[in-house]
């Protein structure tokens, strides 16, 4: 139960508190927007969180140490990370305006897309995950690491430029994954 594997996948999970620290305005010193040395830790634990996203699947699989715990925790790692790296971002200012609105179908697509999983399974049918949805991951992964680091670089704006960039093209491939999914779905309901 406490592998390699596993033990990863809930570092990430327990990362996400400290994640919260670094960002949240006003807690460390009593600042309204977080400073750039409070953006570049939580860039450093963000990327260390993206590295375990990596390296426990691949330890499972290499080692055939694939757990049912992993397979559960592992997705629900990965919503609390995004979800709270998302809220995160939307709150410190990091993610305005109309960006809002890719940060937010990223966000709804991940709660669709687990609720489909979720009823798919008392059907006792299975939903792989695609070769785009690995690309939307790492898109989501550049998107969320560029703005956090952006907050730490302040002067280098075309690492914000990247980040939003590479927001909007998570949330495009979150529309046409999430609809492939919904496809597949659909079959299974009456």
């Amino acid at each position: 139960m406490l592998s390699l594997p596993n033990i990863l996948t809930l570092s990430r999970i327990l990362a996400v508190p400290i994640l919260l620290f670094l960002l949240w305005p006003g807690v460390v010193e009593g600042s309204h927007q977080p400073k750039p040395i409070d953006y570049a830790l939580a860039f450093g634990l963000y990327c260390l969180m993206g590295i375990t996203d990596y390296f426990d699947g691949y330890v499972a699989r290499s080692r055939g140490i694939v757990s049912r715990l992993g397979a559960f925790l592992d997705p629900i790692a990965d919503k609390i990370m995004i979800a709270a790296v998302i809220l995160l971002l939307v709150f410190t200012r990091d993610i305005t305006g109309y960006h809002v609105i890719a940060a937010l179908m990223i966000l709804l697509r991940e709660i669709i897309v687990s609720g489909l999983r979720e009823f798919l399974a008392t059907l006792q049918v299975s939903m792989p995950v695609t070769q785009l949805a690995k690309w939307k991951t790492t898109f989501q992964l550049v998107a969320f690491g560029a703005l956090i680091l952006a907050g730490a670089l302040p002067e280098m704006m075309w690492i914000k430029t990247v980040g939003l960039a590479s927001l909007w093209g998570a949330a495009a491939l979150t529309l046409v994954t999430g609809w492939d999914y919904l496809r597949v779905g659909l079959k299974h309901m009456d």
